[in-house]
């Protein structure tokens, strides 16, 4: 190996020698590289190996583009700050194509060619659901930073937990009372045909419902549709709402072939933002968008009241005002999901410290160490907002946020509360064993 090589710790091989060599004296006799905090000891010079489940290609890649990009800018932030118990967090990074037995095998090989610490990352619903039963198998703790219910609906195992971003079901329960008292009491549906998609199906339609609400159509749409136009008929004539939350490449062409449909006399729209992340709202054909209303998991554009964990972390993440990357306009961020990603690695990062966490041996001290958190309060570590963590269903509630497009913006025009979004536990994972 080159000596110009960097190793783990971010030092030359040369130099960590140097340094190691230099006496029986001061720093280096005790075994401390400069740098690091004072903490790194020639013993714990093995980095923390994270595998990262990314989505690079497939239908998410849009997402897991934003996702890498943001892994890495927390990873150096870690790093610099003297890493995890001072030993350096590495990235292992696989593409697993938005697709569920790739996801499984990135699992598989994160444990077995990787030999990775715990996994990270998972986007999509469906490879979710086909990645955390193997890592249950591998004993591997499976961080994911998704939304689907499925982690707190008791559906997968101890080893998976969604500690840095909310999901449906609760961010649902937040928006179904926004949208029956402001927008309409007639809801059309429209969303893709997997399990994050039939989770807005079932449990907004039940929260709605309870609120007074009827929902007269709900239309399925195959993730892997190119366009739309045919599926629009099928939207009731008495509709005076239409929920909408399509992802994947082709959400331009639906958001587009929607306002083609309905011209000037469109009912309201409420959209999850999922249909327009990582696109410019202000694209040719979304003129129809202005006056609509989105949900946000973290507000794309700086808000008139920008916190100042959020200033550091859109400058740490480069992106801009706008929601783009600093260094292209056009390179419109997932913003609302991203966070997720920064705020999983805190978490993780608190829970080996709190589990003085040395390696595999020590994962379900890791695991129980996280299940223990409880409030999470809003801080460069959660810049999205505070957050309340529930052991039990290894699932966390957070604020979440409700904009209306405003001259080609998003303006916020609602922050729910934590309490708007919690629900009745329907599992015990701690009761599980491993």
């Amino acid at each position: 190996m080159s000596d110009q090589k960097k190793s783990p710790l971010n030092v030359t091989r040369r130099t960590a020698l140097k340094t190691l060599a230099a006496g029986a004296g001061g720093v280096a006799a005790a075994g401390l590289l400069p740098g690091l905090g004072g903490y790194s000891q020639l013993h714990s010079a093995e980095p923390i190996k994270i595998g990262f489940q990314v989505h690079r290609t497939g239908i998410g890649a849009a997402y897991g583009r934003w996702y890498d990009r943001t892994t890495q800018a927390c990873v150096e932030k870690i790093n610099a700050a003297g890493g995890i118990n001072g030993r350096m967090i590495e990235i292992v990074a696989e593409d697993d194509g938005t697709d569920p037995k790739r996801g499984a095998e990135v699992v598989e090989k994160f444990a077995s060619q990787h030999n990775c610490d715990v996994s990270f990352g998972t986007l999509f619903s469906h490879v979710v659901y086909g990645s955390a039963p193997r890592a249950g198998e591998l004993k591997m703790p499976y961080f994911v930073v998704s939304e689907g219910h499925h982690v707190a609906s008791g559906a997968l195992n101890r080893y998976t937990l969604q500690p840095g971003i909310t999901d449906v079901k609760s961010q649902v329960e937040a928006m179904a009372p926004f949208i029956a008292e402001n927008l309409g009491k007639k809801v059309t549906m429209i969303f893709p045909d997997f399990a994050f998609g039939h989770d807005h199906r079932d449990y907004f339609s039940a929260a709605f419902e309870a609120k007074g609400g009827t929902i007269l159509e709900k239309i399925a749409i195959p993730p892997t549709e190119t366009s739309f136009t045919k599926y629009f008929p099928k939207i009731p004539r008495d509709t005076e709402v239409i929920y909408h939350v399509m992802v994947g490449p082709a959400v331009l062409t639906f958001v587009k072939e929607m306002g083609e449909f309905f011209g000037p006399s469109k009912p309201e729209i409420f959209g999850f933002i999922d249909s327009l992340e990582a696109v410019d709202i202000a694209s040719p054909g979304l003129e129809f968008l202005e006056g609509t209303y989105f949900w946000e998991g973290n507000p794309r554009y700086v808000q008139e009241e920008q916190s100042e964990f959020d200033k550091a972390y859109r400058e740490a993440v480069g992106v801009d005002e706008n929601g783009a990357s600093v260094s292209d306009a056009k390179d419109v961020s997932t913003y609302a999901h991203m966070f997720g990603c920064w705020e999983t690695l805190h978490i993780i990062k608190r829970g080996m410290e709190a589990a003085d966490y040395k390696g595999p041996d020590d994962r379900t001290k890791l695991i129980e160490a996280v299940e223990a958190m409880s409030d999470m309060p809003h801080s460069m570590e959660h810049p999205q907002g505070a957050k309340r963590f529930n052991g039990k269903t290894h699932q966390t509630f957070g604020h979440q946020y409700i904009s209306k497009v405003t001259d080609g913006k998003l303006v916020l025009a609602h922050t729910t509360s934590i309490e708007d979004t919690l629900y009745e536990d329907e599992v015990d994972y701690t009761q599980q064993s491993f």
